[in-house]
């Protein structure tokens, strides 16, 4: 039953998580649904590079800033009792008077967005790891973060429903679950680029891997080469030593030429002079 002047009742928090639970619990129970709470320890919704810049992203938008502080009030007392990321689409159920279905959709990164991101950072992504933790160069990640170019959605790209009787686009139930994307973020950063239908893997992808060879030095090519040589036939390359050639040997144009070192062929051994016979000494003397 409603209170006076048409609003509804104060209910505490507590009370109103504990009865979320049991609705919770009944759902997952009857429809089989995996029910994904967002939890906040502390004061901070979000604590990594993902989820930080996803809350920044949103609060760059004056049309959202009205309704905000209140999504941030419902999302760290625990109202956000689901919160799926699809491609395209966020499905979350928040507690307030009673529990309201929240259906979020943002369009998906255009393909030519998405090919000049992906250009753009080409060279800048180590791996995987990195990507996902956030740890990249400061040019990189103002580039993926560019309120413009980067990969959040504009706010003309997203379209918020609730089922609440609030007029507004932007209520306070729709504010908590857009927070709890950015804690959800702090978990799963890969959900970022599922919502905006991009792989995210492509980012270290062909291009990537064509920069960095381009920017390897070509002695340190040689080296690879030549040690993954060895190292799939198991053999040990021999090295072809070479020696300067002084300039008096081939000329002076050809002052700075090499020649392989190859051992000198072994002289035979002269042979024993044989003395001359006895008969021989006495045929030449003197009768």
């Amino acid at each position: 039953m409603w209170g006076g002047y048409g609003y509804r009742p104060y209910v505490p928090v507590a009370k109103r998580r504990a009865n979320a639970l049991v609705e919770m619990n009944k759902l997952g129970k009857k429809k089989g649904v995996t029910v994904q709470p967002v939890r906040i320890s502390g004061r901070d919704i979000a604590n990594t590079f993902w989820g930080k810049a996803w809350c920044e992203h949103l609060e760059k938008f004056s049309d959202f800033a009205n309704r905000l502080p209140r999504g941030r009030t419902y999302v760290r007392n625990g109202s956000v009792c689901h919160l799926e990321i699809q491609k395209g689409k966020i499905i979350a159920k928040v507690s307030g008077s009673e529990m309201y279905d929240i259906e979020v959709k943002i369009k998906t990164l255009p393909e030519t967005k998405w090919k000049r991101l992906k250009s753009r950072c080409a060279g800048g992504v180590g791996s995987l790891l990195e990507l996902l933790q956030g740890k990249m160069s400061n040019e990189v990640m103002t580039r993926v973060t560019d309120k413009d170019d980067g990969l959040f959605p504009l706010s003309g790209e997203i379209e918020l429903d609730c089922s609440c009787p609030d007029w507004a686009d932007m209520c306070k139930h729709v504010a908590a679950a857009m927070y709890g994307i950015g804690a959800r973020l702090d978990e799963k950063p890969e959900l970022l680029f599922l919502l905006r239908g991009v792989d995210h893997t492509e980012l270290i992808g062909v291009e990537t891997a064509a920069a960095v060879v381009a920017k390897t030095p070509a002695k340190s090519k040689r080296t690879l080469e030549a040690g993954s040589i060895a190292d799939v036939f198991g053999i040990d390359l021999v090295k072809d030593e070479t020696i300067p050639v002084k300039p008096s040997t081939l000329g002076a144009k050809n002052s700075t030429a090499t020649r392989s070192v190859r051992p000198k062929p072994k002289k035979p051994l002269p042979a024993k002079k044989r003395k001359p016979s006895k008969a021989k000494v006495l045929r030449s003397g003197k009768s």
